[in-house]
C-alpha cells in the first residue's frame, strides 16, 4: 500500500534560529521611508516617538543577520521550532506528482505567526521601560498574539480591531481580553481619527489603515506608549525569518529544496519570513515564489508603485510599496488579515524585481480549498491561509497535467478555529465573491499623496 500518512520533519529546541535574517540586506538599493512633514528619509531617530530604539535600529538595518536575544529565544521554545509537513494524503487526493511541504504556525499559542514578532516587540519596549502598546488588528489574529506577548513581558496592550472583524469574531475579542488586553471596535470615538470618520460615515465597519491611524495617534501622543505594528515594516519582516530559516533545515532533513514557495499576502510579514533565506544569494537559484491575494483586495496585481502612507489619516511615514491608496475601504472579506492597501515595500521591491508572482484569487475558491486541506490533512485553515492552499492546488494540477515532480512549499500562517463563521457561510452557500469597486479603486488612486522626497 502507497504511504497515504502525512510526514512530519522536526527540529528541536536547539534547533531555533540563533538570528534573523534581513531581507534588506540582499535587495540592496531599497527607498526609503519618507517623513510625512519634512518630505525626508526617515531616519532611526525618526521612529523613536512611535517605537523603542531597538526596533528603529532594527526598522533601518541593512545587516545580514541581527542576533535573537536569548530571552526572546527562551520564549520561543514553547512553541519553536514549528513542523514541517509532507502533505501526503493531498497530494493523493490531487493525484499530483508534485511533493507539497507546508510550514504550519498554527501551533503557537496564539495560533498564528504573528507571535514570531509580538514576542520580539514586547520584549524590546519592556527593555526601553515603555508600559503600554497599542495596535491594530484585521482578523485577529495580531491582536491576540500582541495580547498574549504583553502578558508576558507585563505590558498593557489596547488593540484597535476592524469594525467589521469585530463583529463577525467576537471569539477573537474575548481571546485577546483573556491575556488582559483591551479591544475597541474601529472606527472608535475615542481617537480623532476615528471620530473624524465616524462623522463621515456612522456605519464604516472599517479597515486596516483606519484601525493603524486610531493606534498611531494614542502612541504619538503618550511617551509611554509605543505602536506595535503586525506586518509591513521591514522589522516585523525581520523577525519572522524565522519561519524560512527552520524550514532550510526540514527540509534539508527531507533532502528536498522548494521549486515553488507560496504564501498568502496581506502587509506580507507570513510571507516575507518564509522566503527571507531562499533569496540569499548563498542559498543558490531562488524558487518560484507566488504571493496570493483576494481578488476584492488586489494590491500587488492592480496597486499602483508610489509612496504613501501606511494609515488612513496619514499620521506614519510615507513607503513606498505597491498601493491601492490609503483611503481604499476593501470589501467585508472574511480573511480579514487581507484587508490591506498596501504591501510591505521589500515584497513590493521584490515583486518589482521580478522575484516574486503575484496571484489574486477569490474567496470562494480560497474556502474551498481550505476544506479540501481540512479533509484531508485534517487542519481547519484560517481564511488567509486558504489563498495559500488555492495557489498550491492550481500549483499541483499544473504539475499534474505536465507529469512534472516539482517540490512545493507553502506557509500555512494559522488555524481557522476562531474563523469558523467564514467556513459556516461557505457550506451554507451564503459567502459570495465580491467584485473589486472600480470607481472606488479609481477615486482612492486619485487621493493618494503627491510625495516628493527631499534629499540633502
Amino acid at each position: 500500500m502507497p504511504d497515504t500518512t502525512t510526514t512530519r520533519y522536526l527540529l528541536g529546541e536547539r534547533d531555533i534560529p540563533r538570528a534573523w535574517h534581513n531581507l534588506a540586506a540582499d535587495l540592496g538599493g531599497l527607498a526609503p521611508s519618507v517623513h510625512p512633514v519634512t518630505g525626508r528619509p526617515v531616519t532611526a531617530d525618526d521612529l523613536l516617538a512611535i517605537m523603542p530604539p531597538e526596533l528603529a535600529r532594527q526598522e533601518t538595518s541593512r545587516e545580514a543577520e541581527i542576533e535573537i536575544p536569548w530571552q526572546i529565544r527562551r520564549a520561543y521554545a514553547q512553541w519553536r521550532p514549528t513542523p514541517l509537513f509532507r502533505a501526503r494524503r493531498l497530494e493523493r487526493a490531487l493525484g499530483t506528482p508534485a511533493r507539497i511541504y507546508y510550514k504550519y504556525e498554527g501551533c503557537s499559542p496564539t495560533g498564528s505567526h504573528k507571535a514570531n514578532t509580538a514576542v520580539a516587540q514586547a520584549f524590546y519596549n519592556q527593555q526601553a521601560g515603555i508600559r503600554r502598546l497599542v495596535t491594530d488588528t484585521g482578523a485577529g489574529q495580531w491582536g491576540s498574539s500582541l495580547a498574549y506577548a504583553g502578558a508576558l513581558f507585563g505590558l498593557a496592550v489596547q488593540v484597535f480591531m476592524v469594525r467589521v472583524s469585530y463583529q463577525h469574531k467576537p471569539h477573537r475579542r474575548t481571546f485577546m481580553e483573556a491575556y488582559g488586553a483591551r479591544c475597541v471596535p474601529s472606527p472608535s470615538p475615542e481617537t480623532a481619527a476615528g471620530r473624524a470618520v465616524l462623522a463621515a460615515d456612522p456605519d464604516c465597519e472599517g479597515s486596516l489603515g483606519i484601525a493603524i491611524s486610531e493606534a498611531a495617534e494614542l502612541a504619538l501622543s503618550d511617551p509611554a506608549t509605543s505602536f506595535a505594528s503586525g506586518s509591513v515594516l521591514n522589522h516585523v519582516l525581520l523577525h519572522q525569518s524565522v519561519i524560512g530559516k527552520e524550514a532550510v533545515a526540514q527540509l534539508a532533513l527531507a533532502d528536498d529544496h522548494p521549486d515553488v514557495l507560496i504564501g498568502c499576502v496581506g502587509g506580507g510579514s507570513n510571507l516575507g519570513g518564509l522566503i527571507a533565506p531562499f533569496l540569499h544569494p548563498a542559498a543558490g537559484p531562488p524558487p518560484r515564489i507566488i504571493a496570493v491575494e483576494p481578488t476584492a483586495c488586489p494590491t500587488l496585481t492592480r496597486g499602483r508603485i508610489a509612496y504613501d502612507f501606511a494609515d488612513s489619516a496619514g499620521l506614519t511615514p510615507m513607503l513606498r510599496m505597491h498601493t491601492l491608496g490609503h483611503t481604499y475601504m476593501p470589501p467585508a472579506l472574511h480573511a480579514g488579515g487581507l484587508r490591506y492597501h498596501g504591501i510591505a515595500p521589500l515584497l513590493s521591491a521584490a515583486h518589482e524585481r521580478g522575484l516574486v508572482e503575484a496571484l489574486s484569487l477569490p474567496q470562494t475558491e480560497c474556502l474551498a480549498a481550505g476544506l479540501r486541506f481540512a479533509r484531508t490533512e485534517g487542519i481547519v485553515p484560517a481564511p488567509e491561509s486558504s489563498h495559500a492552499i488555492a495557489a498550491v492546488v492550481r500549483e499541483a494540477l499544473r504539475c499534474k497535467e505536465a507529469g512534472r515532480a516539482e517540490s512545493i512549499l507553502f506557509g500555512l500562517s494559522g488555524h481557522g478555529h476562531f474563523d469558523l463563521t467564514a467556513y459556516e457561510n461557505h457550506l451554507a452557500d451564503r459567502l459570495h465573491d465580491q467584485p473589486l469597486d472600480e470607481n472606488a479603486l479609481a477615486a482612492s488612486f486619485a487621493r493618494l499623496p503627491a510625495a516628493a522626497l527631499v534629499q540633502d
